[in-house]
């Protein structure tokens, strides 16, 4: 009976015993997580007074500290020489037609051909005028019989004029005979004008080139029956001289004066010629809203009338900002480029691209050479991001 009695009692001291233990460690727990809260809320506190003690500034700073770095750059403006882009059509400066003149006939040489030089004058086909010389020889026996009948007119006058004074011959017959040798006068310059003129026609039987040039067309073949209806035979370029009529706006015109140099490439080729204007339209076409500008160029091989051309045309300087290519978008809307604000925020900004050069396009519109522009990368931003600018200058130093 005692002995259980102990060992009932030493169970009972070792329950109490583990119970205390338990609810010291429990205190202690609870004092270590207060003083970690304690810690988080002083430090969060800091934070708050350090970035300015506002809720709202807080959010600022972490979203600036996300936006995407992107270079920028302030163009500014520069001189930059003024060029005019255009498309035009090649053709002679001074083209000639050439057809019959006479009264044609039955063509039987051509002597040249397309793409042949001839020189003021030259025969450039004859025509059968078997006929025309018969007619000439006609008219030449014609001259020589009015000839010998103004001869015998003129002696008859004269032996009568020697014997008038004898009293043999009367006044009224020397008037009769003065008067049939003034006829026979009349007739032989009759003759002699009617020779003459078949003559001159006859000469006009050949085509002739009446400038010298560049043969541009051939309408006509040996054998075949021309007439003055016959139409054009021949087409020249008088001196082989050509010119580009340029398209320009109105704007474009209104930039350009005569004698500006240009330069022209015709389609299909690399080569680059040097031309000058000419002459600029008057009149611009209502429909299009374009005038004309002629540029004056020497004879190539290259230039074919006809043909196309493209023109650059320099009409001054002007001042503008240039930007690198990679700085300049397109879309539908046209070209555009992106800019900074004060307050870091992408904004779009549309412009007008001018003269492409080494140092990068001329923008004439748009810009005033001010802005922070959005250097590279654009087409991975979109208007009102916020970004953190560098300037391109400043990243160099």
């Amino acid at each position: 009976m005692n002995y259980e009695s102990k060992i009932s009692g030493e169970d009972l001291d070792v329950s109490t015993l583990d119970d205390g233990e338990d609810e010291a460690r429990n205190k202690k727990r609870f004092m270590i997580v207060a003083a970690v809260a304690a810690v988080i809320i002083l430090a969060y506190v800091a934070y708050q007074v350090l970035a300015g003690g506002g809720d709202g500034a807080g959010a600022a700073g972490a979203e600036d500290s996300q936006a995407p770095a992107v270079t920028v750059v302030v163009p500014g403006r520069q001189d930059v020489v003024r060029t005019i882009n255009a498309t035009g059509t090649v053709a002679a400066r001074r083209e000639i037609p050439v057809g019959v003149v006479g009264d044609g006939g039955r063509v039987t040489q051509v002597y040249v051909d397309a793409g042949d030089w001839v020189k003021p004058g030259q025969v450039m086909a004859s025509i059968d005028r078997s006929v025309q010389n018969q007619q000439v020889a006609r008219l030449e026996a014609s001259v020589a019989s009015a000839r010998a009948d103004l001869n015998l007119a003129q002696a008859n006058l004269d032996r009568a004029a020697r014997l008038v004074e004898r009293g043999f011959i009367s006044k009224a017959d020397i008037d009769r005979l003065t008067a049939t040798r003034d006829s026979n006068a009349a007739q032989l310059r009759v003759a002699q004008a009617q020779l003459g003129e078949t003559r001159a026609r006859n000469s006009f039987l050949n085509i002739v080139a009446p400038k010298g040039g560049f043969v541009l067309e051939r309408n006509i073949e040996v054998g075949q029956t021309v007439s003055p209806g016959s139409g054009i035979l021949f087409r020249l370029a008088q001196n082989g001289e050509m010119e580009l009529q340029a398209q320009l706006s109105e704007s474009d015109l209104a930039n350009i004066s005569v004698g500006v140099s240009t330069e022209v490439i015709p389609v299909g080729t690399n080569k680059v010629l040097t031309g000058q204007i000419w002459q600029i339209s008057p009149m611009i076409d209502s429909d299009s809203r374009q005038g004309i500008a002629k540029v004056a160029l020497s004879y190539d091989q290259a230039l074919r009338p006809g043909g196309f051309a493209s023109t650059r045309i320099t009409s001054g300087t002007s001042q503008a900002a240039v930007l690198p290519e990679s700085a300049v978008q397109n879309d539908s809307k046209g070209s555009f480029v992106y800019i900074v604000d004060k307050d870091n925020k992408v904004v779009r900004r549309d412009v007008e691209i001018g003269s492409v050069s080494a140092a990068g396009l001329s923008i004439t519109s748009g810009l005033n050479g001010t802005e922070r522009v959005v250097l590279r990368a654009a087409g991975f931003l979109n208007p009102g991001q916020t970004v953190q600018p560098m300037v391109e200058k400043d990243k160099a130093a």
